[in-house]
């Protein structure tokens, strides 16, 4: 190829690197905003859970140390139901040869 004809195309083959440069660069900013915009909605999201959680946390404390309340005779009274419930499976069936109960 010959260089005089590259010459006079040079200005022009510059404006056009320049264009999709700085295309290539909005391209990336909206990039860069969508995951920016994308993430400032989910740690509201996030924010919004804690602060649930938080009060959430905030009523068991005040259920466990509430001094009317009996959490430790409430956990065995559980477990006593628990045993009770393990041991008998359902309700007896007294069937005897043509009887029912």
């Amino acid at each position: 190829m010959d260089l005089g004809i590259l010459v006079p195309l040079a200005p022009f083959i510059m404006v056009l690197g320049i264009i999709w440069l700085v295309n290539n660069r909005k391209l990336e900013e909206k990039r860069i905003s969508a995951t920016a915009e994308a993430s400032s909605e989910k740690a509201a999201q996030y924010a919004s859970q804690v602060t649930q959680l938080e009060d959430r946390v905030a009523v068991l404390e005040r259920i466990v140390t509430d001094r009317g309340y009996d959490v430790a005779t409430q956990i065995e009274a559980l477990r006593d139901t628990r045993e009770v419930e393990a041991q008998d499976s359902g309700t007896p069936l007294n069937i005897k040869s043509g009887e029912r109960a």
